[in-house]
């Protein structure tokens, strides 16, 4: 088998990624569920990297004409996808802040406002 330069360029990186995701998982970053499906993905790449017809075949399967051009797509719709459910997730998140932000500068300001009725301390005690 031959391979060429940016075949082993691409598994020693898919590999190393691999080692770095195995890390976070034994350090309790991520989840058994995410580990597998971090780790199939590295492996997927460095496959496809490695047996390029695979790609081939699936360019056909899609009616596409090169497998990198499926892999390309099908990469840019993923990519898409991922950017917009990040983007509802700031969204939200933002909106959680919001509002925690917000109830904390009601209880800051309750607590600095005297009640009606209530005495005021007299200066120099507290």
């Amino acid at each position: 088998m031959h391979l060429i330069l940016i075949q082993v360029v691409v598994v020693l990186f898919a590999l190393y990624a691999a080692v770095r995701t195995a890390g976070r998982f034994r350090k309790g970053t991520i989840g058994l569920s995410e580990l597998l499906l971090w780790l199939g993905f590295w492996l997927a790449v460095a496959v496809l990297v490695l047996a390029p017809q695979v790609t081939q075949r699936l360019a056909n399967l899609l009616g596409v004409g090169r497998g990198a051009d499926a892999i390309f797509y099908l990469s840019l719709v993923g990519l898409s996808y991922a950017f917009f459910r990040l983007y509802l997730r700031m969204r939200h998140l933002e909106q959680e802040l919001t509002l925690l932000v917000r109830k904390l500068a009601l209880e800051t300001a309750e607590k600095k406002t005297p009640r009606p009725g209530a005495e005021e301390p007299e200066k120099g005690t507290r």
